[in-house]
């Protein structure tokens, strides 16, 4: 690497949680052709959502536009993101072979605009540039346009968000690069002002720099761009070879340590405001709390769980959490509802409940489901993928009240224990900063007093009846309606779970309906492809490590909570398909994208757990389960060389990996095999399944007699009824049909 770009570029161990900051943004090209230093100012972007950069204009999307001027090839698409472009007058390509083929045709270097339908900076940048008649009419005379949902592609962001990081030190949506037509970057952003905003340039300065450093020293930046795709390609790999070190439960223990020093004792979570609840992080901590003995851990976890529950990143009315909070109370929420959020945390507070006793716990569990399967579910059984921050034009409108309002609204008793109970003040406690003309005296509904009296609470429920239906009929925020595989395979297994924790059936029927949805939606049991995105009749053709590894571990958590042999048949189908498509066999860990892709410039072995884990870890847990389930050595074996792959990642940077310190957790001890031995579909056979479920014990596997399940478990007999053997290794303790005596076995 040239001490040119050495000196330019800060190559970072492991990627940064996303910040709201772009700072200094240096386009780095051969010998500093372009040096645009953007200038660290309170802009932010789309991953974090406070002291948005000053905005003139109502953000709207553009997929329904009557009477449009413009129409372009985005028209085409299934994305709903892609389809929020599609009439503007910008020349937008999808990412594909055509987009390609024009920019080597016509030798133009390619503007890359990577954003999602929910994301609220993405449409302020689309008002302001995309359809400005200016900006359209220099990229398309300049520049090959393409348009990607980060979400439908995130192994197309993930090369290029890492460009972005390593070049700035920040990352986010929209995420802005320009490449070379053979896809190599050399520039790139997040958020671009329309116009010079705190010494920093306008977005077309931008534009105009780059296409006169592309005309007249085309050559250097051709081989900049070339050096650093050798960079990125060393970082997409960056693993291999690794220390080879051992890991132990010396490495969970320093983990858990650093996780415990950045607690928020007053507030709860982990870090300073922002706030992300990444639900990976207090999963561990629960883990390494059972392991270590450590109480205070537990306290810490169950704290945050509460203090979110509370704050106004939970929708007190309507149940489910918003993405994030911009402050460290968990107070003002970033709106936007994420299906793959939900999932997590309907995980996390089930741990809760079973780790603690406490219903509470159970009942924040129920309302995330209870919102998802009310708002966010396709009729056949899928689950829909986001609802944005936004409605007309507002951030937040549909969700926050005025004092006034709700006292005309509920009767002065209901109104005097509402406000009391959600703190509804005649200021307000929140201003949406990104429109000229904010909303005034609008309250974020959060628990401000929990303490009511038995006839409070009778108030409260009605005012939150009344409340909740007058909700109903403001303007919705959009909603992203298509369903990934990826992300139904995280609320499969929170579904899945909550049966087998709760034992509510109805949480049963939605997983089962899902994966037959996703069965005959997404899997082709032909060619044993699992594609990754379903929308309004049509799948598409991509194919993803996460989809597969989500999944897999989604068919684990519902065949465990049912013991159907089926269930069984089909993860292990998925798991073999995986390890064919993705599998590193000499080196350890799984490629982001099959083998063949053909559209990417490298391969990447994704490493980082932030909002959602990663591909890798998910995939090291999910095979370890299956290959103690079945006995089969290949599963097993691939789970632990893909951890021992990122052992110096574990060692060095357990807070990127929080999901895969999970997996090592369970890979450090012989895991509890429950062996349920009974007709699944016996009562009481149900009923000593249940006993088995509500312990928590996460490093244990269930599993029945019948199907595909290893042979020593085939051999257990039932004893002509239901019993249950709880095995480690090949020791078992008597046999029980007593479901006490299950839960003590397991405790």
């Amino acid at each position: 690497m040239p001490s040119w770009l050495r000196s330019c570029v800060v190559w970072f161990p492991s990627p940064p949680q996303f910040t709201c900051l772009p700072g200094r943004v240096t386009a780095f090209c051969a010998k500093g052709l372009i040096e645009l230093w953007l200038q660290n100012e309170e802009s932010r972007n789309c991953r974090r959502g406070e002291d948005k950069p000053g905005s003139s204009n109502i953000v709207t999307t553009n997929s329904s536009v009557a009477n449009p001027v413009h129409t372009n090839r985005l028209a085409r698409e299934k994305s709903p993101y892609l389809l929020q472009h599609q009439h503007n007058p910008v020349d937008w390509f999808a990412w594909g072979e055509e987009a390609f083929a024009r920019a080597r045709g016509e030798d133009k270097p390619i503007f890359l605009s990577i954003g999602y339908s929910t994301c609220h900076w993405c449409h302020v940048m689309e008002r302001e540039s995309f359809e400005s008649e200016a900006v359209a009419a220099f990229l398309n005379a300049h520049f090959v346009s393409i348009k990607v949902d980060r979400e439908e592609r995130p192994d197309v962001d993930k090369i290029y968000m890492t460009f972005v990081q390593a070049t700035t030190g920040q990352g986010g949506w929209p995420l802005n690069a320009f490449l070379t037509p053979d896809r190599k970057p050399f520039f790139g952003g997040t958020y671009f002002p329309p116009d010079n905003r705190h010494g920093r340039p306008a977005f077309l300065q931008i534009l105009r720099q780059i296409q006169e450093v592309w005309e007249t020293r085309r050559a250097e930046l051709a081989n900049s761009a070339a050096d650093i795709q050798a960079r990125l390609g060393q970082l997409g790999v960056a693993h291999e070879g690794a220390s080879g070190a051992a890991l132990t439960p010396a490495v969970l223990r320093t983990a858990g340590v650093i996780f415990k020093q950045s607690y928020d004792p007053r507030h709860g979570g982990f870090g300073d405001a922002p706030k992300f609840p990444q639900p990976s992080q207090p999963q561990f901590l629960l883990r390494y709390a059972r392991r270590f003995q450590d109480e205070e851990a537990l306290r810490m976890v169950l704290h945050t769980c509460d203090r979110m529950a509370a704050g106004g990143i939970h929708d007190q009315l309507g149940g489910g959490f918003s993405r994030y909070s911009v402050d460290a109370e968990w107070l003002v929420p970033h709106f936007e509802k994420m299906l793959y959020d939900n999932a997590q945390l309907a995980q996390l507070y089930l741990d809760a409940f079973l780790a603690s006793g406490e219903a509470r716990f159970a009942g924040i569990a129920r309302d995330i489901l209870a919102y998802v399967l009310r708002d966010m579910t396709h009729p056949e059984g899928g689950f829909y993928s986001a609802e944005d921050a936004d409605s007309e034009g507002h951030e937040g409108k549909f969700y926050c009240w005025t004092h006034q309002e709700l006292s005309q609204l509920l009767t002065p008793a209901e109104f005097t224990t509402a406000a009391r109970h959600f703190g509804i003040t005649e200021p307000g406690n929140f201003v949406d900063h990104s429109h000229p003309r904010p909303l005034a005296g609008q309250n974020v509904l959060s628990i401000a007093d929990p303490r009511l009296s038995e006839a409070e609470q009778a108030l409260l429920a009605s005012a939150r009846t009344k409340m909740l239906e007058a909700r109903s009929r403001r303007v919705r925020p959009h909603l992203d309606d298509k369903t990934l595989a990826s992300w139904n395979g995280l609320m499969l297994g929170a579904l899945a779970r909550a049966y087998g924790v709760l034992g509510d059936s109805l949480f049963l029927q939605a997983a089962e309906k899902n994966l037959s949805f996703l069965q005959a939606r997404l899997w082709d049991s032909q060619t044993r492809t699992l594609y990754h995105r379903w929308r309004q009749g049509e799948r598409d053709s991509v194919q993803l490590l996460e989809g597969y590894a989500f999944l897999l571990s989604g068919v684990i958590d519902l065949y465990e909570d049912t013991l159907d042999p089926g269930h069984l048949d089909f993860a292990i189908a998925l798991a073999e398909a995986m390890l064919a498509r993705f599998y590193d066999p000499d080196n350890g860990g799984f490629w982001q994208s099959p083998t063949g892709a053909t559209d990417l410039i490298l391969r990447v072995k994704d490493d980082y757990d932030g909002a959602e884990p990663s591909g890798n870890s998910v995939a090291a847990l999910t095979l370890s389960k299956l290959g103690k389930i079945t006995g089969r050595q290949e599963f097993t074996g691939a789970a632990e060389k893909t951890q021992a792959l990122f052992a110096k990642r574990l060692q060095q940077a357990p807070q990127a990996v929080p999901f895969m310190l999970q997996a090592l957790d369970f890979s450090l001890e012989e895991p509890r095999r429950v062996v349920v031995a009974g007709d699944p579909a016996r009562p009481e056979t149900q009923a000593l399944l249940r006993a088995a479920h509500a312990v928590y014990q996460p490093n244990k596997v269930v599993l029945g007699n019948r199907g595909a399940v290893e042979s020593f478990a085939q051999a257990l007999p039932d004893k002509g009824g239901a019993v249950v053997y709880v095995c480690t290794g090949s020791a078992c303790q008597a046999p029980t049909s007593d479901p006490a005596q299950i839960k003590n076995l397991l405790k």
